[in-house]
């Protein structure tokens, strides 16, 4: 079929989103990318971007740029809650050297995407608010001002919420995993290298690394909570509420929690992965075909797979549909792999009987210690998958 000349509406210039855009238009493709926000930003702070990820930007020409912005990751370690004690270091410079693993802050990243797509001369249009999809006479975003904007292809990236998603499997009620989370930026007070530290302590972890330089710590706090009411994570909450539930956390983390000045809080819903992700000439993408959980950092990344093996889809298939359908059938199964090791991995940290936790940290201990090449290839199958090869 080809993409040359093709007409696309893209919904959502997040990560996904523009992704697939770049990715669509270094194709052929004619890109249209609304936006419901008054600017092109990324409300947030770090994520993690594992060398499965770095892939896809490569491709797109974007490594350089994006090295120039992101901090290069040496390793991810596993320390228990009370001082800090080391339990088990995977060490990401045994990675090979074309595979990085990096940390960036959200926003620094989108704006690189956007000026990307805007060098591309990819439309990026504001204020654009859809209320509803119909698909019966072609995709048609209803929006909230009445207009009515009719797409050639249209794909859904705008996230959890997605118009696009609803449509295409009506509403499907999350379940809540008796998980709430915290996320700070602080400055850097403890001289932080280069590492993810994941401190781990009963029933609840937190997550710290650097960004920009090491200029800031990004912070990621989780606790088991039975209740909660409202999804989403745009409440800003009390510090002191943070520091008071990661009370019993000493050494480097005690510092970091007491650096905290502000802080928000969410719930953490689990979303079924949609089972229809395409239909016609309407696609969906990113959290709005599989939501995942923050326990494997692969939200963004698995977005930005997804929009790479959509274009390629897409420009080696006959139609329109076949490509789309060739694209779920691509992502599927992986997606729903990382998801379920995402869902795994949160009650790893909690552990909260005490000699289950002092045997399984003293295993992990030992591995890491006797055998630091095998504790790191078990997420060979993540990090190591090239999208852009297949």
């Amino acid at each position: 079929m080809g993409l040359q000349g093709q007409k696309i509406t893209i919904v959502g210039a997040g990560i996904g989103g523009l992704t697939a855009a770049i990715a669509l238009s270094q194709r052929g493709a004619k890109v249209t990318v609304l936006e419901q926000a008054d600017a092109i930003r990324e409300v947030g702070a770090g994520i993690q971007v594992s060398p499965n990820g770095f892939a896809v930007l490569r491709a797109l020409g974007l490594g350089d740029a994006f090295r120039a912005i992101a901090t290069r990751g040496t390793a991810v370690e596993l320390r228990d809650y009370r001082a800090g004690a080391l339990v088990a270091r995977l060490d990401l410079e045994l990675l090979p050297e074309d595979q990085p693993y990096f940390f960036v802050h959200r926003a620094d990243f989108i704006a690189l995407l956007a000026q990307a797509a805007r060098e591309a001369g990819i439309r990026l249009r504001l204020l654009q608010r859809v209320e509803r999809v119909t698909l019966e006479d072609g995709p048609a975003l209803h929006m909230v001002n009445g207009d009515v904007v009719n797409a050639k292809l249209l794909i859904g990236a705008e996230g959890l919420h997605s118009k696009l998603r609803q449509t295409l499997n009506g509403v499907q009620a999350p379940f809540f995993t008796r998980q709430t989370a915290w996320r700070a930026t602080i400055p850097n007070v403890i001289g932080h290298p280069n590492v993810s530290r994941v401190h781990m302590g009963p029933r609840q972890h937190m997550v710290s690394y650097p960004l920009r330089g090491g200029e800031i710590i990004n912070l990621v706090a989780v606790q088991e909570r039975t209740g909660w009411a409202e999804e989403g994570w745009m409440h800003e909450d009390d510090p002191a509420n943070l520091r008071k539930a990661f009370a019993g956390y000493g050494g480097e983390a005690k510092a970091m929690l007491d650096a905290v000045e502000r802080v928000g809080y969410w719930g953490l819903f689990r979303h079924p992965v949609a089972p229809v992700w395409q239909k016609g000439c309407a696609v969906i993408l990113g959290d709005a075909a599989h939501p995942t959980l923050p326990f494997m950092a692969q939200g963004a990344v698995m977005a930005m797979e997804d929009a790479w093996v959509l274009a390629d889809a897409l420009a080696r298939a006959d139609t329109v549909e076949s490509g789309l359908a060739a694209y779920q059938a691509r992502r599927e199964g992986r997606v729903r792999k990382v998801i379920a090791a995402a869902n795994g991995n949160a009650w790893k940290y909690h552990l909260a009987f005490g000699p289950l936790r002092f045997g399984a940290h003293l295993g992990l201990r030992a591995l890491s210690n006797v055998a630091p090449k095998r504790l790191m290839q078990q997420y060979d199958w993540i990090y190591r998958h090239d999208v852009t090869k297949g």
